[in-house]
């Protein structure tokens, strides 16, 4: 009865922080293992993509989404995936880009077609859109156990360290190339000191499990990690070098939500850090369909991080969103009933499933000249679809409602433009597609939308 009670209580809190928070952050998929990446003044996170109806870790390609903000999250077209690498069979599970001397290098664990085991592939793109190519033609590193989950942190004096490893932690030194790295594979100590004792498993003495994620603050080196046993639990442990040794700091987020794994990634962007993790509180989320989450990671005096839980996400933006330059449909800070789709008509695009489904774009600056004129890229395969523009709530003041006309599909668009009702000053934004109840899949497509 008392696990019972804990159980409702929970799915209360979290049903409240999933209806009134931003988080997950993406809703349009399921993302998993997020590796954000900062470069010209804004977020680069590239996260996995487990599919849907999954039951199983089904992961084919990377994603990657951009924002400014840190509340509107744009999806661009897929970097890569495991076919990227031609020696590789399967798995596009947790990677990492990096970016140096204007070249960018992602790191990916895929499965070897070679001998049907993990390895690290690196992926070197002169954009983080891409796209990336394998510049070797073979694993980067594979140690023969558990080699996956990589991170990469390239130190003050130019240094760059590849750590990566489940059950096990490795690391090696990479060449300034970022396609080779000099010495032998370390693995690093597995010591209670380092990494706190775990009971009753002589196999993995410590609660150390997988995604190792490395991070330097003041002078101080801090390795992340999903600890065990399962479900996942997030800690830390600190050194005053970026290969050791570690001394265990503690719990940073405890074990919740729907997934049994969690995985971690570390921002610094504008003045603030931020911690980025993936749960199951999408509908239908488990964990094999993850959805990556974000909130602001503060750090004691000492440099220690008291436990933190999941929360509802960033609830204000740090800049606004300009309505009168071209808006991809798929910028959005909230969605319910949207799905992201990609063609070679337009790229990435979202679908409404059904009546009602809306998006949300947080922060949307009309300024005091304000805006008069509505002008999207529609298209719909059903009759008497429409899209409502409204401000500051689902049901919130109504701008104006623009017909969709039957275009005949996804690859077949129209550009309509629809007098509203004058708009001054920030609102958040909402549009809200309507047709049939029974309209149950693909009610209307948006690819992108501006204000005159």
């Amino acid at each position: 009865m008392r696990n019972s009670f804990k159980t409702v209580i929970f799915s209360f809190v979290f049903l409240s922080a999933y209806i009134f928070g931003q988080n997950p952050i993406i809703q349009t998929a399921y993302t998993a293992d997020p590796a954000p990446l900062v470069y010209n003044d804004q977020v680069f996170l590239f996260t996995g993509h487990d599919e849907d109806n999954s039951t199983w870790f089904t992961m084919n390609d990377w994603k990657l989404y951009t924002t400014k903000d840190m509340v509107n999250w744009t999806e661009h077209p897929s970097p890569l995936s495991y076919k990227t690498f031609s020696w590789a069979k399967a798995d596009a599970w947790a990677a990492q880009c990096v970016e140096r001397n204007g070249k960018f290098y992602i790191y990916c664990p895929v499965i070897s077609s070679e001998n049907n085991k993990p390895a690290i592939g690196v992926a070197v793109a002169d954009s983080p859109y891409g796209p990336f190519y394998d510049p070797i033609g073979k694993p980067l590193a594979q140690s023969g156990l558990g080699d996956i989950d990589p991170t990469v942190f390239i130190d003050d004096d130019g240094q760059a360290y590849l750590y990566w490893g489940n059950p096990n932690c490795y690391y090696v030194k990479l060449n300034e190339d970022m396609i080779s790295f000099s010495g032998e594979i370390t693995s690093i100590p597995m010591t209670e000191t380092s990494f706190a004792k775990r009971e009753n498993n002589p196999q993995r003495a410590t609660l150390y499990e997988e995604g190792p994620w490395l991070y330097k603050r003041n002078k101080l080196y801090y390795l992340f990690w999903a600890g065990g046993p399962i479900p996942e639990h997030l800690g830390y442990s600190t050194s005053s070098s970026a290969t050791g040794p570690w001394k265990y700091g503690g719990t940073l987020m405890s074990t919740e939500g729907r997934s049994f794994t969690n995985h971690l990634g570390i921002l610094d962007f504008k003045g603030k850090t931020y911690l980025f993790y993936h749960n199951g509180a999408l509908p239908d989320g488990s964990g094999f369909t993850r959805s990556v989450c974000v909130d602001e990671l503060k750090f004691n005096k000492d440099g220690s991080i008291s436990p933190m839980k999941m929360g509802n996400g960033i609830a204000q933006g740090i800049s606004n969103i300009n309505p009168f330059l071209k808006n991809e449909g798929e910028t959005i800070a909230w969605s319910e009933g949207i799905k992201s789709q990609q063609n070679n008509q337009v790229g990435v695009f979202i679908k409404a499933n059904k009546n009602g489904s809306y998006t949300k774009i947080k922060g949307v600056d009309f300024q005091k000249k304000g805006a008069k004129k509505f002008i999207a890229r529609v298209g719909t395969v059903h009759n008497d679809v429409s899209l409502e523009i409204r401000i500051d709530g689902v049901n919130g003041k109504l701008l104006g409602t623009m017909t969709i006309p039957r275009t005949g599909g996804s690859d077949r668009w129209s550009i309509k433009t629809t007098e509203i009702s004058p708009i001054t000053e920030i609102h958040d934004l909402y549009f809200i597609f309507k047709g049939k109840d029974t309209i149950t899949e693909d009610l209307a497509f948006l690819d992108y939308w501006k204000f005159e």
